[in-house]
């Protein structure tokens, strides 16, 4: 288990947190214009991600539909069990949408695609697996990211107006559409299409770093912040373990699926937070808390499912 340990730190956390601390240095440098590296995120690189998973993706209809079970129940659990804990809590406005949003969206792509090459080896079936998470994970914070932080401020049929200003919306039917017709795209239009693919994942985490040098660090929300990652990263995959006993999954197929619940906060939350202007700092401490302290729990987890 020590050798997953060292991988997890060695191949997720620090080159993460290098990045991270670049966008941190710049910030203080030169006070960067977060709002225009949001803007850049929102209606560049999100939409252009989406569109070329989507097209690219390959999977059989058997596992795409057992992936697709699972992910409904454990989906409907785990915001289930947020939902509880924000009521219970009595999180009111932003603060309920920035903790519902650090525990329903995971990284499921820079994070858990690297871990799960290393976990099973290479084993295309089990990045197939992975890879329609990682699709789930990318569609829904563009529609019902936006949404659920629009709805505390206006009626929902103004959120959902909200939601079809962002371009990603648009990139899920036409990708879809291309790919069911075999429609090619000529190589000069998807060789940049590969280069704003590539760049998303820096560009993304130098705006993290960014938020977090422009925050001021208090000690007064971090409770909030331990118990996203609680929820994260404990109860998350606990909930996964729980699905696939439910559905009858065994082996390899389970093994991912449980490992797929089990990464920390996604970019995506902050990157929503920081457009919105939603509890960025918040949501920027879960993003970054979570990761670190994902090199400890993801180890347990991997030890666990292997009685799967």
């Amino acid at each position: 288990m020590s050798d997953i340990f060292v991988h997890i730190l060695t191949h997720n956390v620090i080159p993460l947190s290098v990045m991270i601390g670049l966008g941190f240095a710049l910030q203080r440098a030169f006070k960067l214009d977060l709002r225009t590296l949001s803007k850049l995120i929102f209606y560049l690189f999100s939409p252009v991600v989406v569109f070329t998973m989507l097209y690219k993706s390959e999977f059989s209809g058997e596992v795409a539909g057992q992936v697709v079970l699972f992910f409904l129940v454990f989906y409907a659990m785990l915001i289930g069990v947020t939902e509880l804990v924000v009521r219970l809590r009595r999180l009111r406005g932003g603060m309920a949408v920035a903790m519902r949003n650090s525990v329903i969206f995971y990284n499921s792509a820079n994070f858990a695609i690297p871990l799960n090459q290393l976990v099973f080896a290479g084993n295309p079936f089990t990045m197939a697996i992975q890879l329609i998470i990682m699709l789930f994970q990318n569609l829904l914070p563009n529609t019902l990211g936006i949404f659920m932080v629009n709805a505390g401020k206006m009626t929902a049929k103004e959120a959902l107006k909200v939601v079809f200003t962002f371009p990603a919306v648009y990139c899920v039917p036409f990708a879809l559409i291309m790919k069911a017709y075999e429609v090619p795209i000529p190589q000069p239009l998807m060789t940049p299409l590969e280069y704003i693919t590539e760049g998303f994942i820096a560009v993304a985490l130098v705006t993290l770093g960014a938020q977090l040098g422009s925050m001021k660090w208090s000690m007064k929300r971090f409770d909030l912040v331990f118990l996203s990652n609680a929820l994260r990263l404990l109860v998350s995959p606990a909930l996964g373990f729980l699905a696939v006993w439910a559905l009858g999954y065994e082996g390899l197929l389970a093994q991912a699926l449980v490992l797929s619940c089990a990464v920390p906060t996604s970019l995506s939350s902050m990157l929503i937070a920081v457009e919105f202007e939603n509890e960025a700092d918040f949501a920027s401490q879960t993003v970054f808390t979570s990761t670190v302290l994902s090199i400890f729990t993801v180890t347990l987890v991997i030890a666990f499912m292997q009685g799967l």
